[in-house]
């Protein structure tokens, strides 16, 4: 059964809920992901990682502004699984993928357009 944060900031706000699919943790963003709710994520994650899960998706599909806040912490956790942990992001769309796509981040991090997609890759 997945937790759920609570929004950061009334301006701005990111809902984070985190579910398991066998040894994968999902945790699913909602609304804005800038400078006063990147935070939370990377709380969410660590807490994740601490687990120890085999693969960690965070998927974006709910998100309707990603700031450069958010794509740090998305690099850091890049760099935190690196070889012992499977990353992947699920983005799609112009507030999401169009710019991790424009400043080079699918270039480093592997980038799903669903989460099934992201899944069924890990799957394989």
């Amino acid at each position: 059964m997945g937790t759920q944060s609570q929004p950061s900031d009334s301006r701005s706000q990111c809902m984070v809920d985190d579910h398991w699919d066998d040894t994968t943790v999902i945790l699913s963003c909602t609304g804005t992901l800038d400078m006063l709710t990147a935070p939370e994520l990377e709380r969410r994650i660590a807490s994740a990682l601490d687990k120890r899960p085999t693969s960690l998706i965070v998927d974006l599909s709910g998100v309707d502004f990603l700031a450069s806040h958010g794509m740090s912490v998305l690099v850091a956790t890049a760099e935190l699984c690196a070889s012992t942990i499977a990353f992947s992001v699920v983005a799609d769309g112009p507030a999401t993928s169009r710019p991790m796509q424009l400043i080079g981040l699918t270039d480093i991090i592997t980038v799903h357009a669903t989460l099934t997609d992201a899944l069924k890759d890990l799957r394989a």
